[in-house]
Order: C-alpha cells, then sequence, then structure tokens
C-alpha cells in the first residue's frame, strides 16, 4: 500500500489500527476506567530495592557492569530460579526447580509472548479458538498474521468446553484445518472477568489431547484473586507437552515488562528464537529488581494489595447495581475488570463514549475491539460458523486504578447517564 509520498507499507497497515486501549491513554479524566492500570504498587518496596541495588553496584563494579550489559535472551538463570521456585510453590506448576528452571523463560511482558507464539505457530490460513469476547491484544496480532479467528460464546464461568468441541469439528469440515491453538485466560478474564471453574479447566485441557491442540494459557490475573481460585490448567500438564503458561509480572509487582513462562520445549525455543529477532534480550537490571521483589518482598505485597483491590471491586459492583439502565454484569473473583452489556441491542458504547462520557470526564473501552475484526463465530443453533460481529453495547470497566471514592462517584455518574441515553 503507497502513501502519498510513495511509500509502500504492509498490508495490514491498511485495515488494522492503533489499539483502542493505548489510544485511550492519550485523554486526561478525572474517571478514568479504561486500561488496566494497577493503581495498588508496593512503590516504598521498590524504592528500597533501587537503593540496596545502588550499594551493591556501588561495592561490587563487575556486577554492576553485568547487569547495565546485553543478557541471555530467555533470562537470566538466577532470576529463572526464582521464577520457578514461585511457579512450583504458589501456582503448583509440575516442574522441579532445581532442575527444571530452564523450562522457564521471560519476555518484554507477556504481550510479547503472545506475539512470538502466533508468529512462530501460524500460517495464513490457521485456525485459531478463543473465546467471544477475547483480548483485543491477542487477538489483532492473530489477524494480522493471516489466522482463522473461531470465535466461540462464553457464558459467566467463561468458555463452554461444548463448544469448543464442536467448534473443532465444524473446522475440520469447513475450512479443512484443525485448529493450531486455544487461547484462553482462565483467571478473571480480559475482559469479561469471569474464571473457569476446575471441571471446565480439564475438560479444555482433554479437548486440546485429544485433537492435538496447543492450549495457550494467558495468566496474567491469576495472582489478583480475592477468592482461592482453581490451579492453572498447566498443572494437568505432567510431561509439558500440551500447555503454554504465560505469567506477567505487570500486575503483581509493577509494569517493568517482564512476562515468564512455561512452554513445551519445542515451542519455546522457537519462541525464543523469535524473541531474540524482536528485541535481542530483556534488560538484566530489570530482572534484577523483580528477582529481589519475588524472593522477598511479592508475598507480603500482595497480602496488602488484594483486599484493597477488592474494595474498588466491591465499589463499582455495587455503583453500577444502583445506577445502571437494564442489563448485565459479570461479577468477576479477581482481576481488574467489570463487563457490562445493554439489554438494548442499538445502544453503541463507542460513540456514547465519544459523545457523552468524555465531555464528562469518563474513560471506559467500548466491547466492540474485544471481537475480531475478520473471522468466524460459532453460530450453535445452526451447527455452524457464521463471520464474526462486534457486540456494541457492551464495555469492559476496569476498577483497577482508581480509589473506591473516585470509582462510586464516576460509575454514579456514568449510569446516571446511561440511564438519560437508554
Amino acid at each position: 500500500m503507497a502513501n502519498e509520498r510513495g511509500y509502500a507499507f504492509a498490508t495490514w497497515t491498511s485495515f488494522i489500527e492503533e489499539s483502542q486501549i493505548r489510544a485511550l491513554l492519550k485523554y486526561k479524566v478525572k474517571y478514568y476506567f479504561a486500561g488496566g492500570k494497577p493503581g495498588i504498587m508496593p512503590t516504598d518496596v521498590f524504592a528500597k530495592i533501587l537503593s540496596e541495588l545502588g550499594e551493591m553496584y556501588a561495592a561490587d563494579p563487575a556486577m554492576a557492569l553485568d547487569d547495565l550489559n546485553y543478557g541471555p535472551t530467555g533470562g537470566q538463570s538466577w532470576f529463572l530460579k526464582t521464577l520457578a521456585k514461585r511457579l512450583h510453590k504458589v501456582r503448583g506448576i509440575p516442574i522441579d526447580c532445581e532442575s527444571q528452571w530452564e523450562c522457564v523463560s521471560i519476555t518484554n511482558g507477556s504481550q510479547q509472548a503472545l506475539y512470538a507464539l502466533l508468529d512462530t505457530l501460524i500460517d495464513p490460513g490457521d485456525v485459531i479458538i478463543t473465546p467471544s469476547p477475547a483480548y483485543l491484544g491477542f487477538l489483532v496480532p492473530a489477524v494480522k498474521l493471516g489466522a482463522r479467528v473461531l470465535t466461540v460464546p462464553t457464558d459467566l464461568d467463561g468458555i463452554v468446553p461444548e463448544y469448543v468441541e464442536r467448534a473443532i469439528h465444524i473446522s475440520k469440515r469447513k475450512f479443512g484445518k484443525n485448529p493450531d491453538l486455544l487461547y484462553v485466560v482462565p483467571d478473571s478474564d480480559n475482559p469479561k472477568g469471569t474464571t473457569l471453574p476446575m471441571s471446565r479447566r480439564r475438560a479444555l485441557f482433554d479437548i486440546c489431547e485429544n485433537h492435538n491442540i496447543l492450549l495457550l494459557e494467558d495468566s496474567a490475573y491469576a495472582e489478583i484473586q480475592f477468592k482461592e481460585n482453581p490451579k492453572p490448567i498447566k498443572t494437568l500438564d505432567k510431561e509439558n507437552t500440551r500447555v503454554a503458561y504465560l505469567g506477567t509480572s505487570s500486575k503483581e509487582a509493577a509494569v517493568l515488562r517482564v512476562g515468564y513462562s512455561v512452554m513445551p520445549d519445542m515451542v519455546r525455543e522457537q519462541v525464543l528464537k523469535d524473541k531474540g529477532y524482536l528485541d535481542l534480550c530483556t534488560t538484566t537490571l530489570v530482572q534484577r529488581i523483580l528477582d529481589i521483589y519475588y524472593r522477598e518482598h511479592i508475598d507480603a505485597a500482595m497480602k496488602k494489595g488484594i483486599p484493597l483491590y477488592k474494595k474498588r471491586y466491591e465499589a463499582m459492583a455495587k455503583a453500577i447495581d444502583s445506577s445502571f439502565p437494564a442489563g448485565e454484569r459479570t461479577d468477576p473473583t479477581g482481576g481488574f475488570f467489570i463487563w457490562w452489556q445493554s439489554e438494548d441491542p442499538s445502544f453503541d458504547s463507542g460513540e456514547f463514549m465519544e459523545r457523552v462520557a468524555i465531555p464528562n470526564d469518563l474513560l471506559y473501552v467500548p466491547g466492540a475491539p474485544f471481537y475480531p475484526i475478520t473471522g468466524y463465530t460459532l453460530a450453535v443453533e445452526e451447527d455452524d460458523v457464521v463471520p464474526s460481529v462486534p457486540e456494541h453495547n457492551t464495555m469492559r470497566l476496569g476498577f483497577s486504578y482508581a480509589p473506591p471514592d473516585i470509582i462510586s462517584e464516576g460509575i454514579e455518574r456514568l449510569g446516571n447517564l446511561l440511564s438519560k441515553e437508554l
């Protein structure tokens, strides 16, 4: 595609726009319910870590030189060992921390892991199954790389395994393709906030085993849970052959852009090859900071932070229930988001945000971007797939950033404006 100056851009630039969530960061409003920005971070802990590091580097210039230098693409061994211990101890991932720590690798945020996984697995025309709606940071790269995205209906417990099974058979029949990938966010997912019960996790694992599909488990919100949540799907993957498990420091520590993963060996090798061409390596200094945090501080920080996130969720849920017009919201057990859908199918939350919400100092994320810009969805009654169509009468409301009083005030204001509109 050429512009007026004659530069030829890649085809994808003509049909993929800037991320809706990234675009919304330019707005400065009083009532910010848009991006999943962590609003509770142990800033005092990181100040302490940085102070200690300054002393360590002054005493050991050789260590400072190493930490300010290039490092292995997949991460420093000492940091990977720390992550392996936590993944085994807290999440129950079946790895031996002493002998299998190299099963863990890091990326610049879990977003990079999502992209690299797609880049190494997907050729144009390959089929990926996702929930509907799903995280746009996965959907857009999938479409960009030429995947056929096949979405499956969800309910208040997340993706429905029966529909996944049906979608696989239809994909084989209609496209002549066994799906390559099933993508799920099992813990307080983005965007709906739903959590998969253990029975569904087992069912999804068994389906992927039976059909030889890689299951991509994006566990970005696993540590931010108000109630005890089920164990990861990865705990069922005893031989490390079926599930690619992703976590991130950005929700449980700070937005230092480090994702961590446990993937089947052959998948990990290809993803790290891809990462090497994307960024060479992740900054060692950032790994050092997080290594100290994960070894010495995370448990105390989570014990303090999670109840505070719960109060923010409760403030938002209460205000929605008391002020919003007729519709349905999700009831998350953790994470950062509540999903609301108006019962009026003609309502357009994107148009409403531009025309009414932003001028009233309010910001959320309209629901439409969480549906693929091109792809298919399972038509349950017809036992077929049809072109995917966004549901514009939806919105994602983030409770992670603002304090409870601002949430209560802002959501009541939004509810009153919606009630006047609808």
